[in-house]
């Protein structure tokens, strides 16, 4: 399959004291069309600050991103976010919904803020396919945790990004309604969405069929996941890294 996203030699670093802390430290990869990736790594190991650069989100101090052939780090920060809403749907840990709207409408959300038209057709369809039904005039906190995950999964997905990337979307839920969650992004990647999701848990990374370790701010395997690697041999292998 061809190369959706590459991505070469990203560094970026924060300054917490004098000292700038360098979170990710020449991180090289590519994603093919199509493909479910997991960016596993304990907290604080620079998995959500790979998202977001890749992502577009934040700016790498360094490296280059090629998404569908454009190159991400070579555009201004207006340019940035115009490709991003065009190509990438992302869906936040805490979810990120508007509380004064309603369900429906922060799923319509990435429309209004790209100032098109709505499309209710395609907001109606993803809500009916995520279990979402009745639930188009409540308002977030009228809802469950996991209903306003899928929702947020919805909204990633009503502009059909050519990349959807999701950080920790299991890590403030409990087990049930996680794997639920899992399940969705699972299903769409199975229809052709690509998946690129940050997580610390092994049974998260379960659901995607390649993963990546991410230690020290810098990819230190790459784990092809098929049938035959059950969930205890993947956590087997996370565990050899210290995860």
């Amino acid at each position: 399959m061809p190369a959706i996203l590459e991505a070469t030699d990203l560094r970026k670093a924060f300054r917490i004291s004098a000292t700038p802390h360098e979170v990710l430290r020449g991180v090289s990869l590519t994603v093919e069309q199509g493909q479910f990736v997991a960016l596993v790594a304990p907290s604080g190991e620079g998995k959500s600050t790979l998202l977001h650069v890749l992502s577009g989100l934040d700016a790498p101090d360094s490296g280059r991103i090629v998404i569908e052939g454009q190159d991400v780090t070579a555009m201004n920060e207006e340019q940035r976010t115009v490709f991003r809403r065009k190509n990438i749907g992302f869906v936040f840990q805490f979810f990120n919904l508007v509380p004064t709207l309603t369900a429906a409408e922060n799923v319509a959300l990435p429309f209004r803020i790209g100032g098109e038209g709505s499309d209710f057709g395609r907001v109606s369809e993803l809500m009916d396919r995520l279990s979402l039904h009745g639930l188009q005039g409540h308002r977030p906190d009228e809802i469950s945790g996991g209903e306003q995950q899928r929702i947020a999964i919805a909204r990633a997905l009503v502009t059909r990004p050519a990349l959807v990337m999701a950080d920790e979307p299991t890590g403030n839920l409990d087990f049930v309604t996680g794997n639920e969650v899992l399940d969705v992004l699972r299903s769409f990647n199975e229809e052709g969405q690509t998946v690129i999701m940050a997580t610390h848990s092994a049974r998260a990374a379960a659901a995607a069929d390649r993963v990546l370790v991410l230690r020290d701010g810098q990819i230190v395997d790459d784990i092809a996941r098929d049938k035959a690697t059950s969930v205890s041999r993947l956590v087997q292998k996370l565990q050899a890294h210290g995860l």
